[in-house]
């Protein structure tokens, strides 16, 4: 009986080692041809930049506080007042939209007369996307819109308070007749600008501190993504990839369809794939939440960055990723390609993508001095010198980015956005 026991006990042990040696044979070994990889899936590389979530991607650009009396003040995001009024307005609830043409009320002379607060995004949000940050509830007269803007005040005499959304459009403008706000809790919102920077309104499109703005300039230690990670990243077989060396000093690898030019210079990747893009009618929303995955699994996020949209045509959506350094934004400049990703996208596929190899080194060392921008007076001169009778659409503390003995340095500048979407850059 111990026997036979001890036979059936070796009979088990041997089927166990046996299948056991079957999951290395076929799971484990290098080269396995075995191990069945879906054809439209790309091959995530490790120790790469962390994920994100379209939430928290998803941010005004500007917050500006009317004050009433023709007084307005700015809070940018990370400002501990931006972050109060931000959360407190992304738990009210907003519903039963009414559209009017934007041409129905007089915003300039409402911005001066009433308190009130003013996000503006920068681009076009689709109301899908915006309701994932906001209680916005659903309508179909407005559910299909994109919004660059959301302007609430209130009206003491009427006791009411209004709540607009802007079509990125720019004719057209939806009303929130119902929306979960007291004129109380707009002037409580509104009085967390009163001691702040004053700023004065110019024509109708930006403003102009009347103090100075203080940022920091800063000195990082830097590392960089390799071109051998991004090929492991971005091709189906990196093995059967050529590699050609243009004129210019840059780099690219083929696999005949798909195509990555590495700029070693400034540490810039450009990635194209026209064979995947199928035809058809793409949805802004499908869009960005495809581009957000495509980042999540190829390079990651290296900081904060805020999305901004923009509809090219029918049937592509061009998305671009905005770097912060804390509170303000990181220019991507001609001479220095760095602070934005970017992508074309159709029907939810990658067309192309572009973004910088760095990624700042946090064990490395951050030296900082704190800079004044010119404000005031001043500001205005260098404004009309700069925009050279160009229209403007905004202005806004930004960081010129650049290489100084292999570093990254970050340098504070006032950023001028003309109305073609064109940026100069107002040094001081």
């Amino acid at each position: 009986m111990m026997k036979e026991l001890s036979k059936s006990i070796l009979l088990l042990l041997l089927v166990i080692s046996s299948l056991v040696q079957s999951f290395f044979l076929i799971y484990r070994l290098p080269g396995s041809d075995s191990v069945v990889k879906s054809a439209d899936k790309y091959i995530k590389t490790d120790n790469m930049g962390a994920e994100e979530n379209v939430e928290h991607l998803i941010f005004p650009e500007q917050m500006i506080i009317h004050l009433g009396e023709n007084k307005h003040t700015i809070f940018y995001p990370e400002m501990t007042f931006y972050n109060l009024i931000y959360s407190r307005l992304q738990s009210r609830t907003f519903e039963g939209f009414q559209r009017k043409s934007v041409h129905d009320i007089n915003w300039d002379q409402l911005s001066k007369d009433h308190a009130g607060i003013e996000l503006k995004f920068g681009s076009g949000i689709p109301v899908t996307l915006l309701q994932k940050v906001m209680q916005i509830v659903p309508d179909p007269l407005f559910q299909a819109e994109s919004i660059n803007r959301i302007w609430i005040y209130s009206n003491h005499t009427e006791n009411k308070v209004h709540a607009y959304f802007f079509s990125s459009l720019g004719d057209v403008v939806y009303e929130a007749t119902k929306a979960d706000l007291t004129v109380q809790d707009v002037q409580q919102h509104v009085d967390f600008g009163a001691q702040w920077t004053p700023y004065t309104k110019v024509s109708d499109s930006y403003y102009v501190p009347e103090k100075p703005i203080q940022l920091v300039e800063s000195d990082m230690s830097i590392k960089s993504y390799t071109t051998e990670q991004m090929q492991q990243n971005l091709f189906f077989d990196p093995s059967i990839t050529r590699n050609i060396r243009e004129k210019d000093g840059s780099e690219i690898y083929t696999d005949s369809k798909r195509s990555l030019q590495v700029r070693q210079e400034q540490k810039w990747m450009s990635y194209t794939d026209p064979a995947a893009a199928p035809t058809g009618e793409s949805d802004p929303s499908k869009d960005v939440l495809a581009a957000i995955d495509f980042v999540n699994q190829h390079g990651g996020w290296s900081g904060v960055y805020r999305l901004m949209l923009t509809q090219s045509s029918e049937d592509k959506s061009s998305i671009t990723f905005q770097q912060y350094y804390f509170t303000y934004p990181i220019l991507d400049t001609p001479s220095f390609r760095y602070g934005v990703m970017k992508l074309e996208m159709q029907q939810g596929t990658v067309s192309s993508y572009e973004r910088s190899l760095i990624y700042v080194d946090h064990e490395g060392g951050e030296r900082r001095q704190a800079i004044k921008l010119p404000s005031g007076d001043l500001l205005r001169k260098l404004i009309s010198q700069k925009a050279n009778d160009a229209e403007i659409d905004n202005l806004y503390p930004a960081y010129m980015p650049s290489l100084v003995k292999d570093r990254l340095k970050l340098t504070p500048v006032w950023a001028l956005k003309l109305k073609d979407g064109s940026v100069r850059i107002i040094a001081y």
